[in-house]
């Protein structure tokens, strides 16, 4: 029977990672893969990783990460913000890769059916260590702490004034996008960050939290009748439960992290499957993404 995959966090510039990319295949004939972020940092591996997807799957869902949004100084695509992402949203549109800018599909396999919501909501600064009461309080600690995502240098919210800006746009649009769905069917909810700040606490860095969501998602995956949420970022493979909704954290990660697990590295996980535990763990908590 035809499932529901879910993988994030590729990071194709890693040779190791784009040899696991490329061995990627469904297990059964319909199956579909939602990839939660982090392809790639250069627009030609983004590209070819989706391209080398879709051709694949019966469907690719893409939730955009932080670093398709970088502006490398290697990289001769040199757009910048919103431009940058329009530009892989239409890339996705020529491949038949589903974005958040679509019409939510339904998936009618195991599990379903179900919509599924791939999203861009990015962060806003409001995931802030204890004390810190504002965002430049909580940017100063984690500077100080040598904390620092590369988001800082290589993500530009243009045209917007600055990230969290971007994010608060982007939290409008959502939920109208989200409110407009078939109230009749649970969702799949997928996000490149987790829409709650519970999982960032097991961080070996708690200040890397303030890169990694808002606190305006937090209630979503009650409000939207999400029957999973997945995410990734935080490169700590693993699934929790928050409300009663699963949380699957399904990220790849980089080689010096996956190497040093047992086992293989991490596949696309089924995510609405009767395998689907609420709390197994899947890996040790190890370096924190940039």
């Amino acid at each position: 029977m035809p499932r529901l995959l879910a993988i994030s966090d590729l990071h194709v510039r890693y040779p190791e990672n784009r040899e696991i990319v490329e061995r990627l295949r469904p297990e059964n004939d319909g199956d579909w893969l939602l990839v939660a972020g982090d392809v790639g940092d250069l627009m030609a591996d983004v590209e070819w990783a989706l391209r080398l997807l879709s051709e694949r799957f019966a469907k690719v869902v893409w939730a955009p990460g932080n670093h398709e949004l970088w502006t490398p100084v290697e990289d001769p695509v040199r757009l910048r913000g919103e431009a940058r992402y329009r530009h892989i949203v239409e890339f996705c549109h020529s491949l038949g890769v589903v974005t958040p800018e679509d019409p939510y599909p339904v998936w009618r396999g195991a599990g379903g059916p179900v919509t599924v919501a791939p999203l861009f909501v990015g962060y806003d600064y409001t995931f802030r260590p204890d004390g810190a009461t504002t965002m430049e309080q909580a940017l100063d600690r984690a500077y100080d702490a040598g904390v620092v995502c590369t988001d800082e240098m290589l993500l530009h919210p243009d045209p917007y004034p600055s990230r969290e800006a971007w994010c608060a746009a982007r939290i409008a649009e959502t939920e109208r996008r989200l409110a407009g769905r078939d109230p009749e069917l649970a969702t799949v909810l997928v996000n490149h960050y987790p829409l709650v700040r519970d999982p960032t606490f097991v961080l070996r860095y708690p200040e890397f939290a303030l890169w990694c969501g808002t606190e305006r998602t937090a209630k979503w995956h009650r409000r939207f009748n999400a029957a999973v949420m997945v995410y990734g970022h935080l490169h700590i493979p693993r699934s929790t439960c928050y409300d009663g909704v699963p949380f699957e954290e399904v990220s790849l990660g980089y080689p010096r992290e996956w190497g040093r697990r047992e086992g293989p590295p991490p596949r696309p996980r089924a995510v609405l499957s009767e395998t689907v535990t609420a709390v197994e763990a899947f890996g040790d908590i190890v370096d924190e993404p940039t």
